[in-house]
């Protein structure tokens, strides 16, 4: 067999580029980035997710496909990105059930430390809403109204270890409510009973129950944020209804298996910033009732996490939250 000069180098280049991952992962993305989400379609997780990798996806010149896929509280989606290939090319999606999932259930196979954040996209408000056959009209009336009807009133959890989950925990567990958990796989699901008056009350995006609220079909007692919403300027926050420790802030965000070379997470982080001064995506993601977040560096984001995963550890032990296995 004849060995060239030709092939002689390009072997040496092969061996360099194994021997140097940088070198190896400099054309990142050559190919299609699969992001997988733990939650389903329809929801604002899927919404917000949808404006952002259409940006991502123009910006790459690679397709970014979405999958949902829900189940076991969000722990298929995060185990199998826990498990991918550390590639840059399979990411998942951040948010407080991925720093509380561990902590409130035993033997769950990853925490936040086996990912790298890539990307904060959003800040997100909540809104506690009930049934319009519930009679009462602030948080104060409703918390009063639940004593005297123990063990009656139905509430949608939309997600075991979310953000409205911990919030509703923390609530139930100051105020000694006495309530049923009912619960479902996502939002959308969760608002349609209640709209039906299967369940009476739950904590729930703004962006999908404004419509409803405008039309006089569900009432809104508080906002779980900082700040009232705009486009509801007579609903207070939970702070100003008097019960500042449930305002639990949340954040989206998405990240990648740990051990993905710095480089690719320095790529993903950039194409994240550039898509997020978009006015487009900005203007997208506002209508979504959101707060667009800064562009951050890898570095801050990583703050973030380890700051969430402190807050969340705590919250959950101080409201004692198990879930079953």
């Amino acid at each position: 067999m004849r060995i060239t000069t030709n092939s002689l180098a390009a072997a040496g280049l092969f061996l360099l580029g194994l021997a140097n991952p940088a070198l190896a992962q400099s054309d990142f993305p050559n190919r299609a980035i699969h992001v997988v989400l733990p939650y389903p379609a329809g929801g604002i997780v899927d919404i917000v997710t949808r404006i952002v990798t259409e940006k991502l996806q123009a910006n790459f010149g690679q397709p970014v496909v979405v999958e949902n896929k829900p189940g076991a509280n969000g722990n298929l989606a995060w185990q199998q990105v826990a498990r991918a290939t550390p590639d840059g090319y399979t990411w998942t999606f951040v948010s407080p059930a991925l720093f509380a999932n561990p902590r409130m259930q035993a033997n769950v196979p990853f925490s936040e430390k086996d990912f790298v954040p890539v990307g904060g996209v959003v800040y997100t408000p909540w809104m506690f809403v009930v049934h319009p056959g519930v009679p009462v009209k602030t948080m104060k009336e409703f918390v009063d109204y639940v004593h005297e009807h123990p063990h009656q009133l139905n509430w949608a959890n939309g997600g075991a270890g979310s953000t409205p989950h911990l919030n509703a925990a923390i609530l139930f567990n100051a105020t000694k409510l006495d309530v049923v958990e009912v619960p479902y796989k996502g939002q959308p699901p969760a608002i349609l009973d209640l709209l039906a008056g299967r369940v009476q009350f739950m904590p729930a995006s703004p962006s999908l129950v404004l419509q409803y609220i405008q039309a006089g079909t569900m009432k809104p007692l508080a906002v779980i944020g900082k700040s009232r919403l705009p486009q509801l300027p007579d609903v207070p926050t939970m702070a100003e209804a008097g019960y500042p420790e449930t305002n639990v802030a949340s954040w989206y965000g998405y990240c990648v298996p740990k051990s993905t070379p710095p480089e690719v997470v320095d790529k993903i982080v950039a194409a994240f910033n550039v898509a997020l001064k978009d006015e487009g995506v900005r203007s997208a993601l506002e209508k979504q009732i959101t707060e667009v977040m800064e562009p951050k560096t890898a570095a801050e984001l990583q703050a973030l996490v380890t700051a969430d995963a402190e807050k969340y550890a705590k919250v959950i032990q101080e409201a004692g939250i198990k879930l079953q296995e």
